[in-house]
């Protein structure tokens, strides 16, 4: 006799779908923002409206890039029931393939509309930005070439969350990127894209597999590991150098977590179980977002030195 299914509450369906959004990830939306707001603040250019935008804009891309790869991977086999790692929502069966990919172009266009009220602080040139990283964010695991599939996932992730993110924030607040908020844009592109290092390297046999082509499939654990270390150390070098820029001590704040990068880096070596790397990967995001956080906090008070 067939047992009957339970409906699924209001409140089970609230988690699936936030649970879709991928939240570990989405540090990589916010550090962007506090990085370039901080740069501004230091101009005396900081205006809330506009930062607050540019976050609204950075959070919509990142959740639309997250559902468009679960319903992509899900399409072309690179996720499954039988994967490691989080729950995949349309993989595992608790959101409909047309479901997820009418809820993908939702937010897209959620996060163009956002963008639309960016004109006014940086004029028509941010259209082109704001359409190419949308653009981008849909083609990372859709469209004729995705960028994921292609070993091109790292290289979107450094531009749009770090390069484009942290310079945009930065020149609708104040105006044409400086070099040294160039140097604050390396740093979190490369942290950006260590959250993606870590996803992959849990997924490098499935992937595989699947004819994903990520940078680890490609050039192979090792390689991964080296890409890991060297975003950590170009991370803390920033920081020195704009130090010795003469931006005042406090910007060396992002140094104390020099103990939580070792034990990054000695984790995603010595990892045995999917387990371990699922844990990295949250640790990856809280990373970041510490790192940013830090960062704009000693170049606001380097400011007041």
């Amino acid at each position: 006799m067939q047992r009957e299914a339970h409906p699924v509450t209001l409140q089970q369906k609230i988690g699936v779908w936030l649970s879709a959004t991928r939240p570990k990830t989405l540090p990589a939306a916010l550090a962007p923002v506090l990085v370039g707001s901080a740069f501004a603040w230091r101009e005396g250019s900081f205006h809330a409206p506009a930062a607050w935008a540019c976050l609204a804009f950075a959070i919509l891309v990142q959740i639309g890039t997250n559902f468009a790869n679960d319903y992509y991977d899900f399409v072309k086999g690179a996720d499954t029931r039988d994967r490691v790692g989080p729950t995949r929502a349309v993989a595992a069966g608790l959101i409909a393939p047309d479901v997820m990919k009418r809820a993908t172009a939702v937010v897209f266009l959620a996060a163009f509309l956002v963008g639309l009220t960016l004109l006014r602080y940086g004029g028509w040139p941010l259209l082109l930005v704001g359409v190419s990283s949308i653009v981008c964010g849909y083609a990372y695991t859709g469209g004729p070439f995705p960028l994921g599939y292609n070993g091109l996932g790292d290289l979107f992730v450094f531009i749009f969350f770090g390069l484009v993110a942290v310079g945009t924030t930065y020149f609708v607040q104040a105006g044409h990127p400086t070099s040294e908020v160039w140097l604050g844009a390396v740093a979190v592109g490369f942290l950006a894209a260590n959250i993606l290092v870590a996803n992959n390297y849990r997924d490098v046999e499935t992937d595989a597999k699947a004819g994903k082509r990520t940078t680890v499939v490609r050039f192979g654990k090792g390689f991964a590991r080296m890409q890991f270390l060297v975003a950590h150390l170009i991370a803390f070098a920033v920081p020195v150098e704009l130090w010795r820029r003469g931006h005042g001590a406090p910007v060396l704040a992002p140094l104390v977590w020099v103990y939580a990068a070792v034990r990054q880096v000695l984790t995603l070596k010595n990892a045995r179980t999917p387990q371990e790397l699922i844990q990295l990967l949250g640790s990856t995001g809280r990373y970041l977002a510490l790192y940013a956080a830090t960062l704009a906090l000693g170049l606001v008070l380097a400011q007041k030195i």
